[in-house]
């Protein structure tokens, strides 16, 4: 790796630890960039893997606050992505690199659509705000959300905001906390299996460590500051535009 391709890496994991913390779909600034300087895609899938669990905690640490007292619902979801995140691994190093990627699109395109809805669902919920009662779907949901992020990771987040704003009547600052928890979680599971067992290239790993890390702090005062329409829209946006980059 060239001091230049170090340059280049460093800047789009700055950008993809800032806009896993706020929105998700970090990875498809940094994947497409390492396949762009030549690293083969399930190298460039495993390091990018590896090399943003940094970024993901520092989010997640980031947004502490908005889960005071939801510990109890904070462990039972990231089981379900524990599971998930451990199948999208095994996944990834037994089935052909297109084989999931074909659905991403529309898996992407049903959580945006999800995340647009989430404020007609939320006022049709006879649940009390920050109460769980939406039944074994909700964790059937962060499972699969998980079984993907440890397979592709891109746009996991878009995925976890979207299947939990329709079915909790929690607000978006804290569905955006629970998904930089769980996004952490699975990125973590699918990096140690990769670390392991997957082609990894450790020098990309360390650039991506150091500035994903910048990037999740940078994201988390900013995201934490943005009204629920804003943030609503950015995922919106931000999600479209990851459809858009999917499809091409």
């Amino acid at each position: 790796m060239t001091w230049w391709e170090g340059a280049v890496i460093a800047v789009a994991g700055l950008w993809a630890g800032g806009i896993n913390t706020v929105v998700g779909s970090g990875t498809l600034v940094t994947f497409p960039v390492l396949v762009a300087l030549g690293w083969p895609p399930v190298t460039a899938t495993t390091s990018n893997a590896v090399g943003l669990i940094t970024g993901s905690v520092t989010g997640a640490y980031g947004y502490r606050h908005e889960l005071a007292g939801q510990r109890g619902r904070v462990i039972r979801y990231a089981v379900a992505s524990f599971l998930g995140a451990i199948g999208g691994a095994v996944l990834l190093l037994s089935l052909p690199q297109d084989a999931f990627e074909l659905v991403v699109p529309a898996l992407v395109g049903l959580s945006v659509l999800l995340v647009a809805v989430q404020p007609l669902a939320a006022r049709r919920l006879r649940t009390r705000n920050g109460t769980d009662r939406s039944g074994p779907l909700l964790y059937v949901l962060i499972f699969l959300v998980g079984v993907y992020g440890g397979y592709f990771t891109a746009a996991q987040g878009i995925m976890l905001v979207g299947v939990m704003g329709f079915l909790l009547a929690d607000s978006l600052q804290t569905l955006n906390a629970f998904k930089n928890t769980l996004s952490a979680v699975v990125n973590i599971v699918a990096g140690a299996v990769y670390a392991v067992v997957a082609p990894v290239s450790w020098p990309v790993v360390g650039v991506l460590a150091v500035s994903s890390t910048l990037g999740g702090l940078l994201g988390a005062k900013v995201g934490r500051k943005l009204p629920p329409h804003v943030l609503r829209a950015t995922v919106i946006v931000i999600g479209l535009a990851a459809v858009v980059h999917l499809l091409l």
